[in-house]
């Protein structure tokens, strides 16, 4: 057996190359992966799965692809593969980062069609599947919820043995369809087994799909995009029409928190950052629990005065100022409201920058309400459409960004706003699903959603591109697009709209297993009037990431205006360094209803520690950490709750309030 060996800086891989198809036999120091997968499985019309089952391996023409070359440099890894009786070629790529980024390029090699039913991404061997393996459900105002599962009790029965001729045929399946790539569970996985430890993620703004299943030779773990069996899609390859999967990114790592770490140090590899990301401003929206929608001139100056009071860098108007009604099925043309603006949105827009604040605008570009007049000006081929008819979902047709008459409506959109009004910074919201997808110009309805949600992202490049300077929020009822086709882009994700402080605790806490920390956009939205410590816990859901303020301003006592800018101090002094720091979770990532919850981001010498006790009366709860100097770091004074080493690696902690509270330390390592 011929072995081929290649390694990014922080995972190396080992491939066999003989006679059979090439197989991923190593990963990282593990060396006895089970050499009978093949690296690609691929399925066509005809050339389907033996034996049938519902999973994605086993398919006839993986089996029969033939290893033809390789070509390597030191940051990628290209393996050519054939079938000879189809035409068929497989390049997979491999993208050096702190893991390996892959993907699958398909072609023929001669004349003829294939209509490709299934490729995967990316498929590696396990060598066993008596595996931890973590996932994460994620819905509307709750999101980022992690939980583990026992793969062999819970779901890939044991049923091999020397005396029983048959072999599993089960699987572990986790899917996500329609255009919210998030709208149900998060392209993350987490696999912990007795001899290693793997992460992946899928980086795909639409559809995806991977699976974990084992054969008599071990198991395997499938990474891949939309699907026909799952998503309804097929493509037909040509040699004038070759095809791309979307890209997957794995590392390694020898437990749960290295694992969420080199994943980290992945997201920060693949992001295209621009010199103006450098800038991480605070930014505050008047939407959630404030104006919620309805802004008026009358509302908006002095809630502007009262940002810039308490030092907001940016200012972000958000739904509403477009409305002169009831706005659901009528948006589209996006110009000001004369109702809500006498004297026109730029009395408000120059009061932003009249406090050297940069003005923001929501914006929700790829819908055009039914009741709007842009409905009958832009074409039907600006549109999502099955056989013919446009796709309607509440109220609003769904822009097919792959239409020039499309992309000009929106580049015109964006381009006068930022020359009307100067606008640094655009919340681009997505509050309606596509469904699975468009048959137009006669592709399956999986390949046109496959098609358009590729087209967002080239025009959110050539957005950037004429805008070097415009920032821009990733933002689908909350974060139902929380992917890093998107965030690979884009500057900043809203990780949540939900309205509770106290169920917001746990949103914050393990948002960063799926998003980088500096990216993580976490609403802050104190509310006058209520005690000190529910004050302090709206505002401490926004300190370990991205503060995103909130909340009525200019109706505060200065005593809670005093406190609103010492955590945008304690905040700003984390955002010096949060780009560079890692996250670990002392008591685990968190469940919904959990009492204690505890985020630890760390970096050489220093580590911000977040804690959150959600019941109400005194409570103790001990964290294995390595002995620090603790300092309090929001709030700055140190009361109500009270820390000591019982040993080197154990810190207890009391919380002595008579009700939630959160704190934010600063431990700092001698």
């Amino acid at each position: 057996m011929n072995l081929l060996h290649w390694s990014s800086p922080d995972l190396s891989l080992t491939f066999a190359l003989d006679d059979g198809p090439v197989r991923l036999i190593g990963v990282g120091s593990e060396q006895d992966l089970p050499p009978s997968q093949p690296l690609v499985e691929v399925a066509a019309v005809g050339h389907g799965l033996s034996p049938s089952t519902y999973r994605h391996v086993d398919t006839s023409l993986g089996q029969q692809l033939r290893y033809v070359r390789h070509d390597e440099d030191d940051a990628t890894l290209r393996i050519v593969q054939e079938e000879p009786g189809t035409g068929l070629r497989i390049v997979s790529v491999f993208e050096a980062g702190a893991g390996v980024r892959a993907w699958s390029e398909a072609s023929m090699t001669g004349p003829g069609t294939l209509e490709l039913t299934f490729l995967s991404s990316l498929v590696v061997g396990l060598p066993s599947i008596d595996a931890e393996l973590l996932t994460a459900a994620n819905s509307w105002m709750a999101e980022n919820r992690w939980s583990t599962h026992a793969l062999r009790s819970e779901a890939l029965a044991d049923i091999v043995s020397d005396a029983h001729r048959h072999v599993a045929r089960s699987r572990y399946a986790v899917t996500n369809s329609g255009s919210w790539s998030t709208g149900e569970q998060l392209p993350i996985g987490v696999l912990l087994g007795q001899s290693y430890a793997l992460g992946w993620q899928i980086e795909h703004n639409g559809p995806w799909h991977y699976e974990l299943g084992e054969s008599r030779h071990g198991g395997y773990l499938l990474l891949s995009g939309p699907t026909d069996q799952e998503h309804q899609w097929s493509v037909d390859l040509t040699p004038e029409r070759p095809f791309t999967t979307v890209p997957v990114s794995l590392v390694a790592g020898t437990d749960r928190d290295s694992v969420f770490a080199a994943l980290t140090r992945q997201r920060r590899a693949i992001r295209r950052r621009r010199p103006i990301d450098d800038r991480m401003p605070v930014v505050f929206n008047d939407y959630m629990n404030t104006l919620l929608g309805d802004p008026t001139t009358e509302k908006l100056l002095p809630l502007i005065d009262a940002a810039a009071n308490v030092g907001a860098d940016y200012f972000c108007i958000d739904a509403g100022w477009y409305a002169e009604g009831d706005w659901w099925n009528t948006v589209g043309a996006w110009q000001p409201s004369t109702t809500r603006f006498p004297n026109g949105l730029a009395e408000v827009i120059d009061r932003i920058h009249s406090h050297g604040m940069t003005p923001g605008l929501w914006l929700e570009p790829e819908v055009i309400g039914v009741r709007s007049p842009i409905a009958d000006e832009l074409p039907d081929d600006a549109f999502i459409t099955r056989r013919g008819r446009r796709v309607a979902e509440s109220g609003r047709y769904l822009l097919d960004l792959r239409s020039t008459a499309a992309r000009a409506h929106l580049d015109a959109t964006v381009d006068r706003l930022i020359h009307d009004f100067g606008i640094g910074f655009f919340k681009f919201d997505n509050n309606t699903m596509t469904g699975p997808g468009t048959d137009k110009d006669g592709t399956s309805l999986g390949h046109g959603l496959l098609e358009h949600q590729r087209a967002l992202l080239d025009w959110l490049d050539d957005l950037q591109t004429r805008h070097p300077d415009l920032l821009i929020e990733n933002c689908a009822s909350g974060a139902m697009r929380m992917d890093y086709a998107m965030l690979s882009r884009l500057h900043l994700q809203s990780t949540s709209d939900q309205e509770d402080p106290l169920l917001y605790a746990p949103i914050t806490a393990a948002a960063p297993a799926a998003v980088l920390p500096e990216q993580a956009g976490h609403w802050a939205y104190p509310i006058t009037g209520t005690t000190r410590e529910a004050f302090t816990f709206a505002l401490v859901n926004g300190i370990p990431g991205r503060l995103y303020l909130s909340g009525h301003l200019n109706q505060m006592t200065p005593t809670e205006l005093d406190l609103v800018r010492s955590a945008l101090a304690a905040h700003r002094t984390i955002l010096e360094d949060l780009d560079t720091l890692v996250p670990t979770w002392p008591l685990g990532l968190p469940t919904w209803t959990d009492d204690w919850i505890a985020l630890s981001l760390n970096g050489p010498d220093v580590s911000y520690l977040t804690l959150w006790h959600r019941t109400p009366g005194p409570s103790t709860v001990t964290l294995p950490l390595s002995r620090s100097t603790i300092e309090p770091h929001f709030p700055t004074e140190n009361t109500g709750w009270t820390y000591t080493w019982t040993d080197d690696n154990t810190l207890t902690i009391t919380a002595d309030t008579p009700e939630p509270s959160a704190r934010v330390l600063r431990l700092t390592r001698s």
